[in-house]
C-alpha cells in the first residue's frame, strides 16, 4: 500500500526511512517519538514498527529505486532522510532536506558533492573489475555517532522550519 504523505504545513520536520536494510530504525524511533516527529517507515516489504500514529509504514512495489523514488518525490525542505544510499541523498539534498547515513554521516548540501564522487569513483572501479575493499562492519559507536547526529539534524531543523519561508535554508552542519 503505498500513499501520498497528508498535506502538513510546512513548519512539520518530518522523518523518511529508507528502511530494508537499515540498522538504526528502533534508534530512529525512540528520537522520533521524544520529538513527536511523523515518520515514513519507506521498504518494499512488512517490516514490524512501534504502534503509534506517529510512524507510517509505507509498502512500495518491489524493483529498483521505487522505495527511493518514494522518498523523493515525497520529502520536502527540513525533512530528515536516514538512508545510505548516496543518489537518494543527493535528490532529498536537492530538495532542501538533510540525509543521514547509519553510520552517522550528515549528508547536507556541503558534503553531497564528494560522497557522489566517491562514490561514482568506486562504482567505475567495480564496473572496471577492480576489487575493492568492502565496509566496516557496523559498530556499537556507530549507533551511538547517528544518534547524536540524527539529535543535531533534528534540533537544527525545528530551527529552521521555525522561521519565515523566505529566510528557511537548506539544512547545512558546517
Amino acid at each position: 500500500m503505498t500513499q501520498t504523505p497528508s498535506p502538513e504545513n510546512d513548519k512539520t520536520v518530518r522523518i523518511f526511512i529508507d528502511a530494508d536494510a537499515c540498522p538504526v530504525r528502533d534508534e530512529v524511533y525512540r528520537v522520533a517519538e521524544r520529538y513527536g516527529l511523523h515518520t515514513f517507515v519507506v521498504a518494499n516489504q512488512l517490516l514490524a514498527v512501534p504502534p503509534t500514529p506517529r510512524i507510517e509504514r509505507v509498502i512500495v512495489s518491489e524493483g529498483m529505486d521505487v522505495a527511493d523514488n518514494w522518498i523523493a518525490d515525497n520529502v520536502r525542505t527540513n525533512d530528515i532522510v536516514i538512508s545510505a544510499d548516496i543518489p537518494l541523498a543527493a535528490r532529498c539534498v536537492a530538495k532542501g532536506a538533510c540525509t543521514l547515513d547509519p553510520r552517522g554521516r550528515i549528508l547536507d548540501e556541503n558534503a553531497i558533492g564528494m560522497a557522489l564522487a566517491v562514490r561514482n569513483l568506486m562504482d567505475d572501479l567495480r564496473s572496471n573489475g577492480a576489487i575493492t575493499q568492502g565496509g566496516r562492519s557496523f559498530a556499537k559507536s556507530d549507533r551511538s555517532a547517528f544518534l547524536s547526529a540524527l539529535d543535531t539534524a533534528v534540533v537544527k531543523a525545528r530551527k529552521n522550519a521555525a522561521l519565515p519561508a523566505q529566510r528557511r535554508h537548506p539544512i547545512s552542519f558546517s
